[in-house]
């Protein structure tokens, strides 16, 4: 954790595919999915080209079984046994926030307190909204934009929680992180596993299985009156982009979406391509993965002995 981390945590579990609305993170085109660990999956750059970044402390088991009927949510990819599950995440930020606390009060101040979680927004895991859309109600309601109650939540946790007014010396917070660093390590997202997530995601979208349900994508949405050639060019049009906003054109638009995904089974058919990917990528890099994940638990036992 950073001086910025110990001011500002976020706490949503990311999601991968929308444009970041707001003035701090919203989600965007592949997350809607993201990796400053704990904090709300953040992702300006356009899903076609590169894996949204999922905030870390997502579920450890490796599922390859989600089922079409199933919802993204549900799923989970095989790099995610490399990553801190969320209930180590949430053990060693809550852990050292206390630690920092206490060792600002002790340097005199009082009124300090870590910033609180961020409340999560759109996707709640990393294969939510990896691939897009997938709620019929909410792009009904919303187009490609989180629930309505979850953005207004989330604004006003960065109204509360993301500015420090305590005064408080950078230096001597600097000092407390880096001391707390010493005890509880921060939770890290090993940059192995996210370029693993990241390079499948890129990949995947290459996978002739892939394409041919992209283009039967495509066709549906044209017999809709939509030009897209892949699902993440709706959730991306500039149109769509004002965070303040949601057009009739665009509900419509992600209505048609989700139902051509559903038609032509465009997650599943993209998930198990990841799922090919991943595991090709972990048995080539097992030594390191395993490293990876001893380390991950080490700093959630270290945690753990804090609080006990």
């Amino acid at each position: 954790m950073d001086l910025m981390k110990a001011r500002k945590r976020g706490g949503s579990m990311g999601s991968r595919n929308m444009k970041r609305r707001v003035g701090l993170p919203l989600v965007s085109a592949a997350a809607v999915g993201a990796v400053v660990l704990g904090m709300t999956v953040i992702h300006s750059e356009s899903s076609s080209d590169k894996e949204p970044v999922s905030a870390a402390g997502q579920p450890n088991p490796i599922s390859e079984k989600g089922q079409a009927g199933d919802g993204p949510a549900t799923w989970h990819l095989p790099i995610e046994a490399f990553m801190p599950s969320k209930a180590e995440v949430r053990l060693i930020t809550s852990t050292r926030d206390s630690l920092i606390d206490q060792c600002m009060k002790r340097a005199g101040y009082d009124a300090w307190t870590p910033a609180p979680d961020l409340p999560e927004l759109g996707g709640k895991s990393l294969v939510d909204w990896r691939y897009g859309i997938h709620d019929p109600a909410l792009a009904a309601a919303r187009g490609y934009k989180p629930d309505a109650d979850e953005q207004a939540a989330y604004d006003q946790a960065i109204e509360k929680g993301a500015v420090d007014e305590t005064g408080a010396d950078p230096s001597v917070l600097k000092g407390c992180v880096q001391q707390t660093d010493g005890t509880v390590p921060a939770s890290q997202q090993a940059p192995l596993a996210q370029q693993i997530s990241s390079e499948s995601y890129k990949e995947s979208m290459k996978d002739p299985t892939v394409v041919g349900v992209f283009t039967k994508w495509s066709a549906c949405m044209a017999g809709k009156g939509y030009t897209y050639s892949k699902p993440m060019d709706a959730n991306d049009d500039v149109r769509f982009s004002d965070p303040h906003r949601v057009s009739a054109e665009e509900k419509d638009t992600a209505k048609a979406d989700v139902a051509c995904r559903e038609k032509n089974h465009v997650e599943k058919t993209w998930f198990d391509a990841e799922v090919s990917l991943q595991k090709t990528a972990i048995k080539a890099n097992q030594k390191a993965l395993n490293e990876v994940k001893a380390a991950n638990k080490s700093a959630a036992a270290k945690a753990s002995s804090v609080v006990k």
